[in-house]
């Protein structure tokens, strides 16, 4: 299981859209790409294009984004007492819990956003 960070499915979506190739062959390859509501929400509130949009849906829908609940939140918790920088960081140790309950890996390009997580397996898409 792969949880998709915001960062992934920008890269993946837009502009030169350098990793959707790895989603794709995740997709060929039948592995379980989860897209948390969080990330939904941070991907949404962009200026995204129609097209942008459309791919996502077609690629992950929206409907099936998986929601942040009490046992993401209180995880949540526990990293934002947990870590050194927390303030300003909310949303990433919301994405991390969620990686985190769901027993999956994170896929993200910004790595060192994550790397004082214990336990979180963090890697690039591929």
């Amino acid at each position: 299981m792969i949880v998709l960070d915001t960062s992934v499915l920008i890269d993946a979506l837009c502009g030169d859209m350098d990793s959707e190739p790895a989603i794709r062959a995740a997709v060929k390859r039948r592995e379980q790409l989860l897209l948390p509501s969080l990330v939904l929400y941070e991907w949404l509130r962009g200026p995204r294009l129609p097209r942008e949009i459309k791919t996502q849906e077609d690629l992950l829908p929206a409907s099936g984004a998986l929601p942040f609940g009490p046992e993401e939140a209180a995880e949540a918790a526990r990293l934002y007492r947990l870590v050194s920088r927390a303030r300003g960081r909310e949303v990433d140790l919301a994405i991390a819990a969620c990686a985190l309950v769901w027993e999956a890996d994170l896929w993200t390009l910004n790595a060192e956003d994550f790397e004082d997580i214990p336990g979180l397996r963090v890697s690039r898409p591929r």
